[in-house]
């Protein structure tokens, strides 16, 4: 059965828009995990632009299920996920003007940094994810590097509209059956919603989805436990 990672970053951009204490990403977390999620996700973005230190270290404490440190692959949040202890961490590229994570890391052009890297974290007990794109090439150098997951960039596919969605949605298929012949276990996440996800689920083989946008935008409707069960059963049910 596939797993449910639910991301929490969107309750911190609502608390840090007026830089008080509500709403509490680690609560929502609680609540996520009450309501069905399987894990909690959170990006400790280099600018802290919504998670901040504070909260990752609370969620260390506090996450009964699993805790998915996303960060930048450079030398200080390596540091800082040693000090953590996350159960697992997923390097993602960053840039600083982004709204969002844009695409996937270049695995394939960083292969010597990342294998340092990641024989890092591993030395600390910590599982490593790289966030790709459902590039064969990215795979492969995933797999280099010893990376023990991967987790798919949707965005192309939730992006796309009639055959062009189609065949990202191809492409995914074939990198969720590449990424288990090389021997690494698949997630899969961005921009994933109720509708989209569907699809997806029924390729199979993927191990966690992570998601947040889609849930967050449904909670400020039908309330946070109500929105992960729903998101929940969908990845259940596959």
């Amino acid at each position: 059965m596939a797993k449910l990672g639910v991301n929490v970053d969107h309750i911190a951009t609502i608390r840090q828009a007026r830089g008080g204490a509500e709403p509490d990403p680690v609560s929502a977390a609680a609540i996520a995990e009450l309501a069905g999620a399987d894990g909690i996700t959170v990006h400790l973005r280099e600018d802290r632009r919504h998670i901040q230190d504070r909260d990752v270290m609370i969620l260390r404490r506090t996450v009964q299920t699993h805790l998915n440190l996303e960060m930048a692959a450079t030398d200080e949040m390596v540091a800082i996920a040693m000090k953590v202890g996350p159960d697992y961490v997923t390097l993602v590229p960053e840039k600083r003007q982004e709204l969002t994570t844009e695409g996937g890391l270049d695995v394939a052009k960083h292969v010597q940094t990342l294998t340092k890297q990641v024989e890092l974290l591993h030395q600390a007990g910590i599982a490593v994810s790289l966030f790709v794109d459902p590039d064969l090439e990215q795979l492969k150098a995933s797999a280099r590097v010893k990376a023990d997951s991967i987790e798919i960039h949707t965005g192309s596919y939730c992006e796309a509209k009639g055959r062009e969605q189609t065949a990202e949605l191809a492409k995914i298929e074939e990198a969720i059956k590449a990424g288990r012949k090389l021997g690494l276990l698949v997630n899969a996440g961005h921009g994933l919603n109720y509708q989209n996800i569907r699809a997806v689920l029924a390729l199979g083989g993927v191990e966690e989805y992570n998601i947040g946008h889609s849930i967050i935008s449904r909670a400020v409707l039908v309330g946070l436990d109500r929105a992960v069960g729903e998101m929940a059963d969908l990845v259940h049910g596959s």
